[in-house]
């Protein structure tokens, strides 16, 4: 069995329902959560968006001063900037979409804030498109399992894995190897003793030796 094959079994089996754990009812909402979430963790982003989707939506938000949003945003970190990518995309989805995240990878990718990672868990939930997020999690596990390169950038190890896994395994096996990261794989104290990938781990490896 590839080893591509062990990994799609083994998480699986870990995480057979894995999701998202960012909260959201509405597509701009997702939209909103992920640009939140860089450098900060889904759990502070969820505190945050609970109260920001009560008191605003995209019509609102978009005439909301950024003062107000900042002390709203304050805890998910660089809230400044943030603030102004939020009324920013606010404006541009009332604007242009009528209030709507439309399917349109470059359109979005050129939102303040939207990068390709953001895009990648946008699309991949709200339209099912085939996709993989690489963030830190993802990164972290694709270098200890030997499927990229430490030296590698976000992009080169989408590319790596994309080219690893079936496009029909992309967006589940994202979310798995986010959950996988987050709580199994961790970057300073990894469960690697009872983890069901050490004998393929370069980490556990170099641990051991």
């Amino acid at each position: 069995m590839m080893k591509s094959d062990i990994l799609i079994k083994g998480l699986d089996e870990l995480f057979p329902d894995a999701r998202c754990e960012l909260n959201y009812t509405q597509d701009y909402e997702l939209l909103i959560a992920t640009v939140l979430s860089a450098q900060c963790t889904d759990k502070r982003v969820n505190e945050v968006t609970k109260v920001l989707f009560q008191k605003y939506d995209l019509y609102t938000l978009k005439e909301a001063s950024l003062k107000e949003i900042e002390d709203i945003i304050r805890p998910c970190g660089s809230y400044t900037k943030k603030a102004k990518y939020l009324k920013t995309i606010a404006t541009s989805l009332v604007e242009d979409y009528e209030g709507h995240v439309p399917n349109n990878r470059e359109y979005l990718e050129n939102l303040p804030g939207v990068g390709r990672k953001t895009c990648n868990v946008v699309l991949s939930n709200i339209y099912n498109v085939p996709a993989i997020a690489v963030d830190t999690h993802v990164a972290r596990v694709s270098v200890r399992l030997g499927f990229a390169q430490a030296k590698d950038s976000v992009s080169v190890i989408e590319q790596k894995l994309m080219k690893k896994f079936p496009k029909d395994h992309w967006s589940r096996l994202h979310h798995q190897l986010v959950l996988f990261g987050r709580y199994k794989c961790k970057a300073l104290k990894p469960e690697c003793q009872d983890c069901i990938f050490k004998d393929y781990c370069k980490h556990y490896k170099n641990k051991t030796k």
